[in-house]
């Protein structure tokens, strides 16, 4: 009998899934059985990952990407189609941020720079992973799965991140549009909101005493997360067993924004 998350013949794009939330999630599929296909900006790293998910046994793809980029998010998509004839699943999660020490820091570059690659890019990746999904729905084989990672930056607010949760805030009022409007076809989309995670760009918080002692001793569960913990949210998200589940916001952040 099939596990409920048999991912055997469906395919996933993770982008900026060389690393942190990103590996998590590609791992999580390629458990599973999946196809992954990762997207990232550094190709040492990208090489580095498809290794460690080539252990899983199943098909992993990496290519060079940087997902502001319309064009070639356009290009790279039909790569995917071309090599593996089909995606079930998009994972948006390529992201930046940019350090400021205050609001009055905040420089009009910087900000579209943001909205950039945390709002168009996702906005491209998911665009273009829906037309697809559309058409094969309308040769009958409808479905799929959108998911855009935002963050709890969206939920509540955060010191010297104005830029930053205005794009993760948008993201996730965005994936509600996009649930409604791709509902009729069956393809779900949700958003996932991570809370403080491991990865490169928290790597100065992660030093900083004074945050662990005031912030992060605040999570209930208690300390850092992890890319792994997303795993088993990529998995499910990507199987049949979400196929009801749409236009949500699915926050992992061992209770921060709730305590």
């Amino acid at each position: 009998m099939k596990s409920l998350f048999d991912l055997t013949g469906k395919v996933a794009l993770v982008t900026g899934g060389n690393g942190g939330i990103g590996i998590g999630m590609a791992e999580g599929v390629a458990r599973q059985g999946g196809t992954v296909v990762i997207w990232g900006t550094n190709e040492g790293k990208n090489e580095a990952a498809v290794d460690r998910l080539k252990k899983w046994g199943g098909k992993v793809a990496a290519a060079k990407v940087d997902v502001s980029d319309e064009d070639v998010v356009k290009k790279e998509t039909k790569k995917i189609l071309d090599q593996f004839g089909r995606l079930d699943a998009a994972f948006a999660n390529a992201g930046i941020g940019i350090r400021v020490k205050d609001m009055f820091d905040i420089k009009i570059e910087d900000f579209r720079r943001m909205e950039d690659v945390n709002l168009h890019g996702v906005f491209f990746t998911l665009r273009e992973a829906a037309r697809h999904m559309v058409e094969r729905g309308k040769a009958g084989d409808p479905g799929g799965s959108l998911v855009a990672v935002a963050s709890t930056a969206a939920i509540h607010g955060a010191a010297r991140n104005e830029h930053y949760g205005a794009t993760k805030g948008a993201v996730v009022s965005m994936v509600r549009a996009m649930a409604v409007e791709l509902g009729r076809h069956k393809i779900r989309v949700n958003s996932i909101c991570p809370g403080w995670i491991r990865s490169e760009m928290t790597a100065n918080a992660q030093k900083w005493d004074k945050f662990n002692e005031n912030v992060i001793s605040r999570v209930p569960i208690g300390g850092w997360g992890d890319g792994e913990d997303f795993s088993g949210i990529a998995a499910y998200l990507t199987s049949d067993a979400s196929r009801f589940h749409t236009g949500d916001q699915i926050v992992i952040d061992g209770g921060y924004t709730i305590y």
